[in-house]
């Protein structure tokens, strides 16, 4: 066996990029410095249960992490996919922490992926199951992903800090490779969608959301419909906690998406901010007018992705045929930004990167990396 050349990188950020980006190059990677001035140094348990994760999912992958933590080996495997599996994402992430990079690596499976994820289906840090059905499937759809089996069933929800959430991911894999895209036509919005949730809470609340979202939404337009998902005893998880989800879609077929979720403080510190928590919880009121507030920033900044689903849109380009693929996103988000350095550094695919000044957008093309799957078997 030769030796193994490791790509050496420093720092815990964007650790999860990292971790996908380098197994779907092949790319083995050493990363050092893991949080190693913090008070609790090393990795975090959401990203050793990730790590596990991808273990679970591939096959002949290594992960070394020294006493302290500070310090990650991981050598790619070759994904697997498969049926029936099932992982814990535990109650520090949410489920949605673990699902993009999930989508895209089930693409490149050797057998089509059906997996089972318990955790935290709704919370404020991470996107909800419910925006990844509505939002993150369609996009992937746009880039010639087979709708069949390709799906994700809501089985139960759980909100912070318990959990008891489970969600169903079934995902095809590519034949041969993505398709380009030429995607800069937003549209305009011609209807919202939505759906409210509650567990261990009055139903009462889901109708004050949608009372308030659709305040906000009738005056602009009337194709407004929001759906109630309340859930009790065994459904409901562990935890009392309520959101809403709200995607507008445009002429075009582009999703715009904003989620907001209301759940009790999650983490080390609970006993302490219980008290607190318990009077800052947001009214069902005032969660329905921000989620509607945030949807409506979101069209205003214009592109065809909403700011939470740049990074995937643009992963997906590079991961394209050596062909052209041209977007338009609206300002450029941080972790957007940060998605575009780590493909040019795994993938060797740079974008081009040209304002709009006539609508305030961003006009970005790039020639993909013609990524195929290689795994898959051959019938």
């Amino acid at each position: 066996m030769g030796k193994i050349s490791w790509m050496k990188l420093k720092g815990s950020q964007n650790l999860r990029l990292r971790l996908l980006l380098s197994t779907l190059s092949s790319t083995p990677i050493l990363i050092e410095d893991i949080r190693a001035d913090a008070t609790w140094p090393g990795i975090r348990p959401h990203e050793v249960s990730f790590l596990r994760l991808l273990e679970k999912i591939s096959d002949d992958c290594l992960v070394e992490i020294n006493e302290t933590g500070t310090k990650l080996k991981y050598k790619p495997g070759i994904v697997m996919g498969g049926k029936h599996l099932i992982h814990d994402c535990g109650v520090i992430r949410s489920i949605g922490y673990f699902l993009e990079p999930l989508i895209l690596l089930g693409l490149f499976g050797k057998k089509p992926l059906c997996i089972r994820l318990r955790g935290i289906t709704n919370d404020s840090k991470d996107p909800s199951v419910d925006t990844f059905r509505s939002t993150t499937l369609p996009i992937l759809k746009r880039f010639g992903v087979n709708p069949e089996g390709l799906e994700l069933k809501i089985e139960s929800r759980g909100v912070a800090p318990g959990g008891g959430g489970e969600v169903i991911l079934s995902v095809p894999i590519l034949q041969d490779s993505l398709r380009a895209v030429t995607w800069i036509d937003e549209g305009m919005v011609k209807r919202i969608r939505g759906v409210t949730f509650s567990t261990r809470v009055s139903v009462q609340f889901e109708n004050t959301m949608i009372h308030a979202a659709r305040g906000i939404f009738n005056r602009l337009l009337p194709d407004v419909h929001i759906f109630t998902d309340h859930k009790a005893g065994l459904l409901a998880g562990r935890s009392p906690g309520y959101g809403i989800s709200l995607v507008a879609e445009t002429t075009s077929g582009c999703f715009i998406s904003a989620d907001n979720s209301v759940c009790y403080a999650q983490g080390e510190e609970e006993a302490e901010i219980e008290d607190e928590a318990m009077q800052d919880l947001m009214p069902p009121e005032d969660t329905g007018e921000e989620a509607a507030g945030v949807l409506l920033g979101e069209i205003e900044q214009g592109g065809v992705v909403d700011s939470t689903h740049q990074g995937l849109l643009f992963l997906l380009c590079a991961l394209c045929p050596q062909d052209v693929s041209k977007v338009r996103v609206g300002k450029l988000s941080p972790y957007g930004i940060e998605v575009l350095r780590h493909i040019r550094d795994f993938l060797g695919v740079k974008f081009v990167i040209k304002p709009d000044p006539s609508t305030e957008t961003v006009i970005l093309k790039c020639v993909g990396c013609g990524l195929k799957n290689l795994s898959r078997k051959v019938s």
